[in-house]
C-alpha cells in the first residue's frame, strides 16, 4: 500500500479575510481520503525539522532571520504570509512533510504527501508561498541512501520551480524538469535542466503530449534512481491563477502518465501536491484527488 502523509497543521494557519491561499485544502483532502475507506492508519504524522537542518543546505542568515520572525517586511511580502510563530510551525512541518514522503518511498517504492511543492524557495529568500524548499530537500534525502545517486524532480505545478532550478543548478545529480504556464508566475523565470513553457489557454492534447514527449526526453538525457513528483493543480481549466485549460480528467491522465513512466523504471518516486487555487475548496480538492486515483490509493 501506498504510504500516505498527513498533518492536521498543515491546514492550520491564520489568514486574513479574502487571502488567496487556500490553506483548508489539506485538510480536505485527508477528509476526502477517509470518505473513501482509507483508514487513519495508512497516514504517517510528520515532525517538524530543525532550523539546523535547514542551516546545512539554505543560506543561515535568512533560515534565522524568517524562523525567529526578524526577517524584513519587503521580504515578508515577497512571501506572502503574515509572519507568526505558527506559520514557521506549519512550515517546518510540511517541510518535514516531504522528508519523511522521500523516506517513505525508498522503503515502500512510492509515497504520497498531503502537501508539499514548495518550489519558489530559493537558498536565501522565500517567495510565492514558499518558504523553505522542500523539494529540494527532498532530494538531498534520497541521497542519502547508499543506492541513490541521481534524484529527477518532475515539476508539473503551472508556475515554473524556479527556486529548485537554482538551488540545483549545479548539482549534476539532480536533474530538473519543469513544464509550467510561459506567461505565469514567476516573471523571471531560471534554468531548469529541461523547461517547457506553454501558452495560455493549452488544452488537455497538447499538454499531455508535452508531458509524454519530456519525460522521454528526460529519461534519455538523466538515469535517475529516484523521483520527486510535484503534482500541481494549478493547470486545472477553473483554477484561479493557472490560465491553462486542462480537464479533471486530464489531470488524472497527467498523473497516471506520470505513475506509469516510475513504474516502468523501477524507481521510488515521492509525490507531493503542489499549487491548486480555485476558491471552491469541495472542486480544488477533487482535482488534487487524481493524484490519489493514478497511484492507487482510491478508485
Amino acid at each position: 500500500m501506498t504510504p500516505l502523509v498527513f498533518h492536521p497543521i498543515y491546514s492550520q494557519l491564520p489568514l486574513p479575510p479574502r487571502h488567496r491561499f487556500p490553506i483548508e485544502k489539506y485538510q480536505g483532502i485527508r477528509d476526502a481520503l477517509v470518505a473513501r475507506g482509507i483508514t487513519s492508519d495508512r497516514f504517517s504524522a510528520p515532525s517538524p525539522v530543525s532550523s539546523a537542518f535547514l542551516t546545512d543546505y539554505f543560506a543561515p542568515n535568512y533560515v534565522n532571520a524568517l524562523v525567529s520572525g526578524v526577517l524584513d517586511d519587503k521580504a515578508m511580502r515577497r512571501i506572502g504570509f503574515p509572519w507568526s510563530e505558527h506559520l514557521i510551525k506549519r512550515s517546518l512541518t510540511a517541510v518535514a512533510g516531504t522528508i519523511l514522503t522521500a523516506e517513505l518511498a525508498i522503503e515502500h517504492g512510492q509515497a504520497l504527501n498531503l502537501t508539499g511543492g514548495y518550489h519558489h524557495a530559493f537558498a536565501d529568500f522565500g517567495s510565492g508561498f514558499c518558504l523553505f524548499n522542500d523539494l529540494f530537500l527532498a532530494a538531498k534525502t534520497m541521497q542519502k541512501y547508499g543506492h541513490i545517486d541521481n534524484v529527477l524532480i518532475i515539476d508539473l505545478d503551472v508556475h515554473q520551480g524556479d527556486g529548485t532550478a537554482k538551488l540545483a543548478q549545479d548539482d549534476k545529480s539532480i536533474f530538473t524538469l519543469s513544464i509550467h504556464g510561459e506567461k505565469n508566475f514567476p516573471h523571471r523565470k531560471q534554468h531548469s535542466d529541461l523547461d517547457i513553457g506553454l501558452a495560455k489557454g493549452t488544452g488537455d492534447d497538447e499538454y499531455l503530449e508535452t508531458v509524454e514527449q519530456a519525460l522521454l526526453l528526460a529519461e534519455r538525457q538523466f538515469q535517475p534512481d529516484a523521483i520527486i513528483y510535484d503534482a500541481g493543480v494549478d493547470i486545472h481549466e477553473n483554477d484561479d491563477l493557472g490560465h491553462l485549460c486542462i480537464s479533471t480528467e486530464g489531470v488524472y491522465q497527467r498523473d497516471k502518465m506520470v505513475y506509469d513512466f516510475c513504474r516502468a523504471l523501477d524507481v521510488p518516486v515521492a509525490g507531493v501536491i503542489g499549487g491548486g487555487y480555485q476558491r471552491d475548496i469541495d472542486a480544488l480538492v477533487n482535482v488534487h484527488l487524481q493524484l490519489y486515483r493514478a497511484f492507487g490509493v482510491i478508485d
